[in-house]
């Protein structure tokens, strides 16, 4: 019951020292700190480890940071000419998207990678894992959120299963 625990405790703080290069021993601390209370809101659990799944987990992470990387970067140059324009034209509005994910996890995740996208921001997930998005051009964001919402939901899975 604790192994998966201290596996991830173990694992997210030699990331977070990798992340900031830093071996100091308050550094060290900290970064058990925040491991331990990344841990206890994700409440790994303990099940079997297919090693034949890894590649495939690798893969899609790849994916779903450069894709996310691409869009944060198409977005923000979307934004920045929408905010130089003396005319600001945007078409605020929410849209509703469905998660489509079976885990919270995966819906948080999903979540996140909206909010951090400039020009969209998640104000709301209900009970049946559907995300409440305010867009600065919802006309824009209508058209391709299910879309983009899909490819979340398939790289997602094949990450976290």
């Amino acid at each position: 019951m604790m192994l998966p625990f201290l596996r991830a405790l173990v694992l997210l703080t030699l990331v977070y020292l990798a992340v900031t290069g830093n071996m100091e021993p308050a550094n060290i601390a900290l970064g058990l700190l925040v491991a331990g209370g990344v841990t206890l809101l994700v409440r790994p659990r303990s099940g079997p480890t297919d090693l034949r799944r890894l590649p495939g987990a690798l893969w899609g992470l790849v994916r779903y940071t450069v894709i996310l990387t691409l869009d944060i970067i198409k977005n923000g140059l979307i934004v920045a000419r929408i905010v130089l324009d003396p005319d600001l034209p945007i078409r605020p509005g929410i849209i509703a998207i469905p998660s489509g994910c079976q885990s919270e996890l995966a819906t948080a995740l999903s979540a996140h990678a909206i909010t951090v996208t400039p020009g969209e921001l998640v104000i709301g997930i209900d009970e049946q894992h559907v995300l409440y998005v305010h867009c600065l051009d919802v006309t824009r964001a209508a058209e391709h959120a299910a879309q983009a919402q899909t490819m979340r939901r398939e790289l997602l899975s094949k990450i976290l299963s």
